[in-house]
């Protein structure tokens, strides 16, 4: 049993003294100290955005919250289920079982596997929670049409898609879910100013609904309408 956390009820996840480096095997050993004694606290309702020049380990980060990379010390504490969980130290099969209900992540690039429809890629993580084929394409296909993407695509695979309808699959994939916690990596990188736009709206509404969220926004606009306040990084090591 992992030991609790002291918190206010509105904290949702909190990150305390981060270290992580990499060892350059190809490079005579060098070491390479990305985070350093890192904190971070983020609240249910909360945006946070990740800013610093590339390399300067935004991404890093977020591979670390998301429990993609190990830190070497520190810890990543998340309200899963009303238990606070340390990402730091949890099992593979807790882990796969945080990442379908509380923290849902959406990277640059969309995985797919080929011929499988964008509808069943979006609809999956609703199928995984237990709900029913038809609602979760239903589901599926409302968000689709929120976001612009041409109905004729639907029964696609996104193998064939564009940068910004790959991306417009990624963020309903994630949305459908209502995460407790967003992580977002540039979520409006390939898409024009109208379907940024409409991204900002459900974003807005993600935190209306008590959503934290954590990301890196490179565009100004989403900054502005979503962002509360910024975790700036140092230049890169």
């Amino acid at each position: 049993m992992q030991t609790a956390i002291a918190t206010d009820i509105e904290t949702l996840l909190k990150a305390e003294n981060l270290k992580k480096g990499f060892t350059l095997h190809t490079q005579n050993g060098i070491h390479l100290s990305v985070l350093s004694n890192l904190s971070l606290v983020v609240k249910a309702g909360e945006c946070v955005a990740l800013t610093g020049a590339s390399g300067s380990g935004k991404s890093t980060l977020m591979r670390c919250l998301y429990g993609n990379y190990r830190v070497d010390s520190g810890s990543i504490w998340v309200k899963h289920g009303g238990d606070w969980v340390d990402l730091t130290r949890t099992e593979p099969h807790q882990l796969l079982a945080i990442r379908q209900t509380t923290i849902g992540y959406v990277s640059q690039f969309l995985r797919v596997i080929p011929r499988v429809p964008a509808l069943d890629v979006a609809a999956e993580p609703l199928l995984e929670l237990g709900m029913e084929l038809n609602e979760a394409r239903e589901k599926a296909a409302q968000m689709f049409a929120r976001l612009n993407l041409p109905e004729r695509l639907w029964s696609v695979s996104p193998t064939t898609f564009s940068g910004g309808e790959k991306q417009r699959v990624n963020i309903a994939r994630a949305l459908l879910v209502n995460y407790p916690i967003l992580l977002l990596d540039e979520p409006t990188s390939a898409l024009d100013a109208t379907n940024a736009s409409v991204v900002i709206g459900l974003l807005q509404e993600c935190k209306a609904a008590g959503c934290a969220i954590i990301g890196i926004f490179h565009d100004e606009e989403v900054l502005t309408q979503v962002c509360d306040r910024q975790l700036s990084f140092g230049s890169s090591h």
